[in-house]
């Protein structure tokens, strides 16, 4: 399913009907709007979020950074990354990681890209049980190449 961010225009396709979250967080005492357009599948969780601010204005690294501490805030568990590497993604830096997180009783695993553009920082997700690796790694993938940026 086509979802579009409407501020933006940015779009990716969806397994499904996404659920819309907005936030505005601080980052460096800046006030910046964010959207995440997300939907859980029998797989795990995958989505795409929207920052209202040019990509560039921090290090892809250190954004990565914050991401996995603010999942650890909200979550009490641990999220890892490796394999993080630099790409470009329609001629925009980006960043790929893979993503680790193990609990007692479940480890989850994921992938990231997050994107810079003049105006915004696009993250792309997808994280859920190891199991379902192959699966999530499918979702993802379908999710990158459905993904547009204006």
């Amino acid at each position: 399913m086509k979802t579009t961010d409407p501020p933006s225009g940015i779009t990716a396709e969806l397994p499904g009907k996404a659920t819309v979250r907005k936030a505005t967080v601080s980052i460096d005492d800046k006030h910046v709007d964010v959207r995440a357009y997300g939907l859980d599948t029998p797989d795990g969780a995958v989505g795409f979020a929207v920052h209202d601010m040019p990509g560039d204005r921090y290090p892809l690294e250190d954004i990565l950074q914050r991401i996995l501490e603010t999942y650890m805030v909200n979550t009490a568990e641990p999220l890892t990354s490796s394999n993080v590497r630099k790409v470009t993604f329609d001629g925009r830096p980006a960043l790929d990681a893979r993503l680790t997180s193990e609990t007692e009783g479940e480890t989850l695993t994921g992938f990231i890209r997050l994107i810079e553009d003049d105006k915004h920082l696009v993250q792309a997700l997808a994280l859920g049980p190891a199991a379902n690796e192959k699966a999530l790694k499918d979702l993802y993938e379908r999710l990158l190449a459905s993904l547009r940026i204006p």
